[in-house]
């Protein structure tokens, strides 16, 4: 049996192996690099070891390092996670023969999986339908196709190709991107389905010859080919469930497969299903075949137990029966204003409200949390940028949609930009819904890009920011804690805050009455509902620097009258036009997050006198985030039209390209192929004509 557990990877997987050990009497073991010594996952586990340095390459993905510490550990079994050497056949074999368990199935699987395109050829001959695949750029006539990553998965090393002109750029940009994520730079070509839906099977082998389907998933919300939304058990008909879980067998049996693993389908508009890929590892949606299998089915304890030759129970040999409905989203930290790249800081708050469990089974409707931050986490740029799954189980796919929504909606998150309000409009989008739904359906639905908070309620969000900031600094001073903020025996001037906003800077002008109420005030640039609370100044005239009442908003849409229910220092109560409104306020040195009934803004306060900052010529490019130069491909004095590629960046395990922002000139390149650079650090800079 095994004793004591290493698992090679980090956050949120590793807290998810741990739990389960922990309910088996399995001691753990984490490895860590030096900027995850201080993560959840490292002081959840009974014992941790130490990889020196920041990136993969020096940590997570050294075999040598990695076994090592499970000697010095005392380990006697290795969990791979998912990601990093999870699906590396030589790692598995490496374990292997260090004499320690490896939960995962062997390497002889591992390697005929691992190369997609034997893979390919090896399930044809059993069986399992393919769609047209090339590896010669040459031999394609018909567009449009999608470039992929022979090694590895989550979308990284993936391009849509839609005429000729660009396929030579994308196989070029997949194989970089397929080398630094996976260490391998080997692509091919696939026929690409419009309007397809990507669906899955779950499977699991043991060492007696048993190879069982667990359930189907849906998985066709994706942005740049990586999941969004996951589904279980999937809305399909009952002949299409079945051909899944055929194929899904067929292929698990044509490599002997033992322990869990996930065959990927791309399911036609004809009701065709084709073979994307098999992952040889737990996939980071399995939470949501756990929620549904009727039962208490814990993926992580049957690695353990087929691990360690144990059969798969008898009540999963067969179709298993399931119970409601299960969504999963994944909450990343993302720049929603920037084209959602990763985004990196510290996470202030964390809290989402309603949740029942974390990393574990529920045994009634509700929401599952499996998340590897906490409130403080660290949010680097050497990672995947995912934070944490949400997921909701419910009777019905619209129960499970409206909880998950909710919850994620008044969520705490702050001090880091996440796809929070993206996932909340797709899964209340009617389109969602009603399962009008392929891998194409973010390119379809702008409106879900659309940020929660209206544009008209940043006044009302900006206002309670400033109440609350007033209040936590009276606090502090108790000796004014019995007049108004503000008050004057005759009024004059009201206070003035000024804040950074998503869209510029935002002044908030108030003025309190002798009793604490809000006697006028005025938000500007104006969003459509600067208001004075209780009519004009004495003079009549609007605040000075606001608009008049007739300005605030147009004739047929009156600015709302509104009341100051009570102001603290975390939590402001407006009456706006007779209903009342909660907003939460969180301050952290100059930073304010408001979370109010509409949506969440995180404001930033500008001092009084700002300081002088050296201003960028003209043109300038400059990095979004902190990483590294993979490419060049521009010199100085060249000619560029906008929209050209300069360079590439690569962050968070992805690839960012820096395009021209009009035609120029290329003036100043001061950075080369290779190069790290800080977030604000000149990348290039063109001249326009």
């Amino acid at each position: 049996m095994i004793r004591k557990l290493l698992v090679a990877n980090r956050g949120e997987i590793a807290r998810r192996v741990f739990a389960t050990c922990r309910a088996l009497g399995v001691e753990t073991v984490a490895v860590h690099s030096d900027a995850d010594a201080d993560a959840p996952f490292v002081a959840e586990a009974d014992h941790a070891v130490r990889l020196p340095g920041n990136a993969p390459a020096e940590t997570y993905l050294r075999i040598d390092l990695i076994l090592d510490a499970a000697r010095r550990a005392g380990a006697d079994a290795v969990h791979p996670g998912y990601g990093f050497l999870a699906e590396n056949a030589e790692f598995a074999a490496a374990v292997s023969d260090a004499g320690l368990t490896w939960v995962g199935p062997p390497a002889k699987a591992i390697a005929a999986m691992g190369d997609k395109m034997a893979a390919k050829a090896l399930l044809a001959e059993a069986g399992v339908p393919m769609l047209p695949t090339w590896t010669d750029a040459d031999e394609i006539t018909d567009f449009p196709v999608l470039v992929k990553a022979s090694a590895g998965g989550g979308g990284r090393g993936m391009r849509v190709v839609r005429d000729a002109a660009g396929l030579a750029e994308a196989v070029a940009s997949a194989r970089r991107e397929a080398a630094g994520a996976f260490g391998d730079g080997t692509v091919f070509i696939e026929r690409y389905v419009e309007r397809g839906r990507h669906v899955e099977v779950q499977i699991f082998g043991d060492t007696h010859g048993t190879v069982a389907a667990l359930g189907v998933r849906e998985c066709s919300i994706q942005r740049r080919h990586q999941k969004l939304v996951e589904e279980a058990p999937g809305v399909l008909p009952h002949e299409v469930r079945t051909a899944l879980h055929e194929a899904a067998v067929a292929a698990g049996r044509a490599v002997d497969y033992v322990g869990a693993g996930t065959v990927e389908f791309l399911l036609a508009p004809d009701g065709e299903i084709y073979f994307l890929e098999m992952n040889t590892r737990l996939q980071v949606e399995h939470p949501v075949t756990e929620l549904v299998a009727l039962g208490a089915l814990d993926l992580v304890r049957l690695q353990l137990l087929v691990a360690e030759g144990q059969p798969l129970p008898e009540d999963l040999h067969g179709r298993i029966a399931v119970r409601g409905y299960a969504i999963e989203v994944r909450l990343c930290a993302e720049d929603p204003v920037h084209g959602y790249r990763p985004a990196a800081g510290v996470l202030h708050r964390f809290a989402i409200p309603g949740v029942e469990r974390e990393f574990e089974n529920l045994s009634r409707a509700g929401l599952r949390l499996d998340s590897g931050v906490v409130d403080g986490s660290v949010v680097g740029v050497h990672y995947d940028s995912m934070l944490a799954k949400v997921i909701a189980w419910a009777p019905t796919r619209a129960e499970a949609a409206r909880a998950l929504a909710g919850a994620l909606a008044r969520a705490e998150l702050h001090g880091v930009t996440t796809n929070r309000d993206l996932l909340v409009r797709v899964l209340r989008s009617p389109e969602f819904g009603a399962v009008e739904i392929d891998t194409g359906f973010l390119d379809r639905h702008e409106e879900v890009f659309a940020p929660l908070l209206p544009a008209d309620q940043l006044p009302l969000v900006a206002l309670a920011a400033a109440l609350a900031t007033a209040a936590a600094r009276r606090a502090d001073a108790p000796v004014l804690a019995g007049l108004p903020s503000g008050w004057r025996n005759v009024p004059a001037f009201p206070q003035v805050t000024r804040y950074a906003g998503p869209d510029g800077e935002i002044e908030v002008r108030y003025r309190l009455d002798r009793s604490g109420g809000l006697a006028e005030w005025s938000v500007s640039p104006d969003a459509g509902s600067a208001a004075l609370a209780d009519g004009p100044t004495p003079d009549g005239a609007a605040p000075e620097g606001g608009p008049t009442p007739d300005e605030a908003a147009p004739a047929d849409a009156p600015p709302p009258a509104v009341t100051l229910v009570g102001a603290y220092p975390d939590r402001v109560v407006l009456d706006v036009d007779g209903v009342r409104r909660a907003y939460r306020v969180h301050r952290v040195g100059s930073d304010v997050f408001v979370d109010g009934p509409d949506g969440a803004a995180s404001l930033a306060e500008l001092p009084r006198f700002g300081e002088p900052t050296p201003e960028l010529a003209a043109g300038s490019l400059v990095a979004p985030l902190p990483g590294a130069v993979t490419r060049v491909h521009v010199e100085v004095g060249q000619r560029v039209a906008a929209g050209d590629l300069l360079l590439t960046l690569e962050a968070m395990k992805l690839e960012h390209p820096v395009l021209a922002p009009a035609d120029g000139v290329v003036a100043e390149l001061p950075v080369a192929a290779g190069g790290q650079v800080d977030t604000g650090a000149v990348l290039a800079v063109v001249d326009p004509e």
